[in-house]
């Protein structure tokens, strides 16, 4: 455009000059195209419609296919159309997609193109750009853009063969070695009528066969919750594998939070310190204990968003402290990290005095205090490691 001006008013010069009504015709002729130019752009661009359609989650290792629906309203054609989409470079390498098209009047086109979820996490697809203009340039090109959109992609979520923990049961309960609540579903035996005992606890059909009262005697119980501590500070990984000591913990983490919900249909919650993407800051990630499949959703979403970071702000027993007070009497807490301090070994033991169910499972360790370890499992701590992802598959 800005050598087109010039142009055209040095053509407009010659034609007064010269007074030739051959050069008059072409000053108006490219006059009239240059009008007519930017009336065309400006109303191609004003009926396009753009749609971007896809999965917005994904799980490790899918592929997710990408619509881009452009529709013409109008009545004019659009002479050329460059799409250029944007997106994170671990999707698809390189990070683009282009494209150049045309539509003719109320035509419509699709264009479709794949990305891969090789890495958990946020990202997002977008801005779309959308530019046209007419075919001798003679107007500046116009934009539309679309707004971007997210994708998350959920960690790796293994099946469980068995899994090693005090939560390990098909009933939502677990043995209490004092007997503050007895669950009526669970009968352990029966013993003679005594008086005072009600009714209902009568075994009417036992009771028939002996010919004498025989009530029945239930298995004490508690209610049964798991709370999942997942340590992503990386001064707590050895630190020639800290990437994938913290994924593996990621994995862990949403492999047994699966299982328990899914499997046991059981509540289960999960805790954590992490940077948080979409604020660009260390964030304190607590969900409640719940068995809804609609919670699962929320911690692998929860999962797919926090990224490790050294120096979190506040040491992981402290924090595993605080976030135990909200927690009822009775409930399983798993701890995934990377190593074993005295303090965490400290705080371990104050939790199971408090009458929690305790588990560790470290992921890759560097080194273990055989001291540390002996005395967890002296008072019934139990300690997994985790090396690979077909530990966790294989857990015994």
């Amino acid at each position: 455009m800005r050598r087109f001006i010039p142009f055209w008013l040095l053509l407009l010069l010659i034609a007064i000059l010269l007074r030739v009504d051959f050069f008059f015709t072409i000053t108006y002729l490219f006059a009239a195209v240059f009008v007519l130019s930017h009336l065309w752009t400006r109303q191609t661009l004003r009926h396009l419609r753009v749609a971007r359609r896809f999965t917005p989650r994904a799980f490790l290792g899918e592929a997710l296919t990408v619509e881009i629906e452009v529709e013409n309203t109008g009545w004019l054609p659009v002479l050329w159309l460059e799409l250029h989409e944007s997106f994170d470079v671990t999707l698809r390498a390189p990070a683009f997609h282009h494209e150049v098209l045309s539509l003719g009047p109320h035509e419509r086109q699709r264009r479709r193109y794949r990305l891969n979820c090789n890495r958990r996490g946020y990202y997002t697809i977008g801005p779309l750009r959308l530019t046209t203009g007419d075919l001798l340039a003679l107007t500046p090109a116009r934009e539309l853009t679309v707004a971007e959109e997210p994708i998350i992609v959920y960690p790796r979520v293994l099946s469980l063969a068995q899994l090693g923990l005090p939560t390990r049961s098909p009933l939502v309960a677990l043995p209490a070695q004092a007997r503050i609540f007895e669950d009526p579903a669970r009968i352990m035996g029966m013993r003679d009528y005594a008086p005072g005992d009600s009714l209902r606890r009568i075994h009417w059909t036992a009771s028939a066969r002996a010919g004498q009262l025989l009530v029945k005697q239930y298995q004490p119980s508690i209610a049964r919750e798991t709370f999942i501590c997942l340590d992503l500070d990386w001064a707590d990984y050895d630190l020639r594998r800290r990437l994938p000591a913290t994924e593996l913990a990621i994995v862990t983490a949403a492999s047994l939070a699966n299982h328990v919900i899914v499997r046991e249909r059981l509540p289960v919650g999960l805790a954590t310190l992490a940077l948080d993407p979409l604020l660009d800051a260390v964030t304190r990630f607590s969900l409640p204990p719940r068995p809804e499949r609609a919670h699962l959703m929320g911690i692998l979403e929860t999962l797919a968003r926090v990224q490790a970071q050294e120096g979190l702000g506040a040491s992981f027993p402290d924090w595993l402290r605080e976030e135990s007070l909200a927690l009822g009497w009775g409930a399983t807490i798993a701890v995934i990290t990377g190593s074993v301090s005295p303090d965490l070994l400290e705080t371990l033991l104050y939790l199971r005095r408090a009458g929690c169910a305790v588990a560790l499972l470290l992921v890759q360790p560097a080194a273990l205090d055989d001291a540390a370890t002996g005395l967890a499992s002296q008072v019934g701590i139990p300690i997994h490691r985790i090396w690979r992802e077909q530990d966790v598959e294989g857990w015994q």
